[in-house]
């Protein structure tokens, strides 16, 4: 068995253009976003171990947020989600499996979570 380093990121919120009905698809919509991402893992861990041998979670943030293209209008937040996983296996070739979950924040009524997880895995 592989061992196997997961980074994580969560909620995330960012304002995206996405939905299929009339009211949702003019402004964009504040969504939640949380990444968990695997890594081939390094055998161990010293102190003095150099960030090359993990990834800096500001990469994770950017898949989430300034790497969504501004203008494009995603008509479901599964697109939304694979645009996300596509960014971080093309940015790392050592990512293996790109899990995000996804919150419509602007749908909620008695603070429950409404949306999708979609898990991708390297080909």
């Amino acid at each position: 068995m592989e061992d196997t380093l997961q980074l994580e990121v969560h909620d995330i919120e960012v304002p995206v253009l996405t939905g299929i009905y009339s009211e949702e698809t003019h402004l964009p919509q504040p969504l939640r976003i949380s990444l968990t991402v695997d890594l081939a893992c390094a055998a161990r861990f010293a102190p003095d171990t150099p960030l090359a041998a993990s990834k800096n979670y500001l990469d994770l943030k950017h898949a989430a947020t300034s790497a969504l293209p501004p203008g494009v209008h995603f008509t479901l937040i599964e697109a939304v989600a694979d645009h996300i996983c596509e960014t971080l296996f093309l940015q790392d070739a050592r990512v293996s499996r790109v899990k995000v979950r996804i919150v419509k924040l602007a749908i909620a009524e008695a603070g429950e979570s409404i949306g999708i997880t979609l898990v991708r895995h390297r080909r």
